[in-house]
């Protein structure tokens, strides 16, 4: 896996290929990772990725990691702290925004209509 960004001029993303289901994940929530890779053994490294949660999917437990994370919602809607049968937390719109250090508990997460994130991982210098 790739821990360096290389440089990398605009040019049209394909939204329609290079998409999986993130480990851990349920079906219905795909990333494509955009740039770079995380070495979360060795703690290094940073991705820029798309996360698209399908309409009607949630996450049923929290989430915690040791690298920071920045969330920037694209499209869509996104709800966050729902409980594990998907009811309940606070609802966001696009174009809102979330940076989490490492051991930040977050979510769970669904989505009612469908919604696309970019996201940025990255483990601080050492």
């Amino acid at each position: 896996m790739p821990v360096n960004k290389l440089h990398d001029e605009f040019h049209t993303l394909d939204l329609t290929t290079g998409w999986e289901v993130p480990a851990g994940y349920p079906l219905g929530i795909q990333q494509k990772i955009l740039a770079g890779g995380l070495d979360e053994v060795n703690k290094r490294g940073s991705r820029t990725r798309l996360l698209r949660f399908d309409p009607g999917v949630y996450t049923t437990a929290p989430f915690v990691h040791d690298y920071w994370e920045e969330v920037f919602l694209v499209s869509g809607d996104l709800t966050v702290g729902n409980d594990d049968k998907g009811h309940g937390g606070e609802s966001f719109s696009p174009f809102t925004y979330a940076c989490r250090p490492p051991g930040a508990y977050h979510g769970p997460f669904k989505s009612e209509k469908g919604c696309l994130l970019l996201e940025i991982h990255y483990f601080d210098p050492v």
